[in-house]
């Protein structure tokens, strides 16, 4: 895993000469992060990859690492509310700011998005779907009645290959109308 991250992070370097543009911190001494509202202590030398710091320092197994080049969304995590891949990302950089991971996203039970994926069937391997999981969540803190388009562009960025795409709408569906009240609709 840290070899794909790093191999992204050095195809970037190659593309956008200087360390700010690939999203490593250009501070040095120590730093913090808040990580599922947890603060987390770095140095801001420290070249980690934000996914190894997920996955690896903090133990956080639910964020995936698909290709390494923030190009599948499999390693999708919020910052400050928005989805933003992980794999490409030198923790550094977030600096000061607020990363969510599924782990993070409900303090008792499920939330209504995971319930309504598990309802729809929609985890066929579930590989992709804690990256999905975050962008549908940026979504519907953003419009809590996306239309079924809205939703589907929303979730243009993520590869999922098992052809779930039908039932992960209806999904995120499903749970903007648990969150506005609006009960549910039968799965299917």
């Amino acid at each position: 895993m840290e070899r794909r991250a790093a191999t992204g992070l050095a195809l970037c370097r190659r593309q956008f000469p200087g360390r700010g543009a690939c999203g490593a911190s250009v501070v040095t001494g120590a730093l913090s992060l808040q990580v599922n509202g947890q603060a987390v202590a770095m140095d801001a030398n420290d070249p980690v990859m934000l996914i190894e710091l997920l996955r690896n320092r903090l133990g956080l197994k639910a964020t995936r690492l698909g290709c390494g080049l923030e190009q599948c969304g499999a390693c999708m995590v919020l910052v400050d509310g928005e989805p933003v891949p992980s794999c490409g990302r030198e923790a550094a950089a977030f600096a000061g700011r607020a990363v969510t991971t599924v782990e993070g996203i409900s303090a008792g039970g499920l939330h209504p998005l995971q319930q309504a994926l598990i309802d729809e069937q929609a985890g066929q391997c579930g590989f992709c779907l804690s990256g999905i999981m975050m962008s549908g969540l940026a979504l519907l803190a953003a419009n809590p009645d996306p239309s079924r388009a809205e939703i589907a562009l929303a979730l243009d960025r993520h590869l999922c290959r098992c052809g779930a795409q039908n039932r992960i709408i209806a999904a995120v569906e499903r749970a903007a109308s648990v969150l506005r009240g609006g009960g549910v609709h039968a799965a299917g």
